[in-house]
């Protein structure tokens, strides 16, 4: 039999390999281990795209990744994006796109694609790229980026570099984000990864500082432009999952208080939080029937304020197709950057007080799993799907 082929496509703060570091690390292992439950073997790759350009140029370049490694063994192609990821995967799989570059030979392979999976994905842009757009928020992307690295790797970032972080927030009030916080942040970062790490790091953040075209189409005025020039491909299974962090009581900031760097992480996914709920009404991040909300409602059994979100994009812009999971988690930890380390290898992003956990995590990479075979029939009976939304399964909260 052939292998299933699944190919990952990181978002804004995501990346494949970095700092000997794999930002889908743990993902690409439950889906192996998933498949080869079921007697099959699972290929996962994950595509190397520029975390913050154009979508076009990230989907162009997964695009020419899948077709390089895609073999022509007729196996089932799976394609999961996070975050931005999503939309380079929406756009590869859209029969409408015209990707530069990318000649008709180098998708040959989209007959074998099975499904498509979005994961906290802002398919009617944030209002966080907003800020990140101006010079402020370039800034401060920057700086987060670097901090996301070393969380990730090390558990937590050295402090002085978090704490200068957390007072320049406090000052973004009056518009101003000090460069001079940028590179303290990036220096003393750099100071704790070996030097192969320190220059990957460095390379990294240049790729990101150098082109951030993406930036300026997720803000939600944009997107608008996205979802009428991108359609679905019909066989094609769309599934999502969508999660939102909820306010940061008290007893959550009691509970950060337990570490220096909990108590900076919280302030700092506070901070990112609160330029999330900044909805603007003319440009509401969700479908404009209001379906959204009542799909939301149902599968949680309560409604939630229309500025949920997961600290990077507004709990209403992440539903597409049908709804794997929708639940409480923060944007990173739903691929399985939430607490634990030690033993377990898992790495929080962000103090969020969403109190997501490994039990949550494998009921996820279940359902995304079970949504791929799904997929697989489907193209094997060659049965067109419904249109995107009509089905969703009951989600935990």
């Amino acid at each position: 039999m052939a292998p299933v082929r699944i190919y990952l496509s990181p978002g804004m703060f995501g990346f494949a390999r970095l700092a000997s570091f794999s930002y889908f690390e743990h993902v690409a292992r439950a889906f192996e281990e998933r498949f080869k439950a079921r007697g099959r073997q699972a290929v996962v790759e994950v595509c190397d795209v520029h975390p913050t350009a154009s979508v076009v140029r990230r989907a162009a370049k997964l695009a020419k990744m899948i077709a390089a490694t895609a073999g022509e063994d007729g196996g089932p192609i799976h394609v999961v994006g996070h975050s931005t990821g999503g939309l380079d995967a929406r756009l590869v799989a859209s029969p409408t796109a015209r990707l530069p570059g990318v000649v008709p030979s180098e998708l040959a392979w989209l007959p074998r694609l099975a499904s498509v999976t979005t994961m906290n994905t802002p398919h009617y842009g944030t209002p966080l790229a907003a800020f990140f757009a101006t010079v402020s928020g370039q800034r401060m992307l920057y700086a987060i980026s670097a901090l996301t690295v070393t969380a990730l790797k090390l558990g937590a970032p050295p402090l002085g570099a978090a704490s200068a972080l957390v007072a320049a927030f406090g000052r973004l009030q009056i518009g101003n984000f000090e460069l001079e916080v940028v590179n303290r942040t990036v220096d003393a970062v750099a100071k704790v990864l070996d030097e192969a790490s320190s220059r990957e790091l460095r390379a990294w953040l240049k790729l990101l500082r150098g082109d951030q075209g993406a930036i300026v189409q997720l803000m939600p005025e944009a997107m608008d432009l996205f979802q009428a020039g991108v359609e679905d491909r019909p066989g094609v299974r769309y599934q999502c999952v969508a999660t939102y962090a909820p306010q940061n009581a008290v007893t959550d900031w009691i509970g950060a208080l337990r570490s220096p760097w909990s108590a900076m992480s919280a302030t700092i996914f506070t901070g990112l939080y609160n330029l999330t709920a900044r909805i603007d009404e003319r440009y509401p991040c969700t479908i404009g029937d209001g379906s959204a909300m009542t799909r939301i409602k149902s599968m949680l059994g309560e409604s939630v304020p229309p500025t949920a979100n997961d600290g990077v994009v507004p709990l209403t812009s992440q539903i597409w197709g049908d709804i794997l999971w929708l639940g409480k988690a923060d944007h990173l930890d739903i691929v399985g950057h939430f607490p634990g380390g030690g033993a377990s290898g898992h790495n929080d992003w962000l103090t969020s007080g969403a109190r997501f956990s490994r039990v949550r995590f494998d009921v996820v990479m279940d359902r995304i799993v079970a949504g791929m075979i799904v997929g697989e029939e489907l193209r094997e009976a060659r049965t067109p799907l419904s249109e995107p939304g009509q089905r969703a399964t009951t989600g935990l909260s």
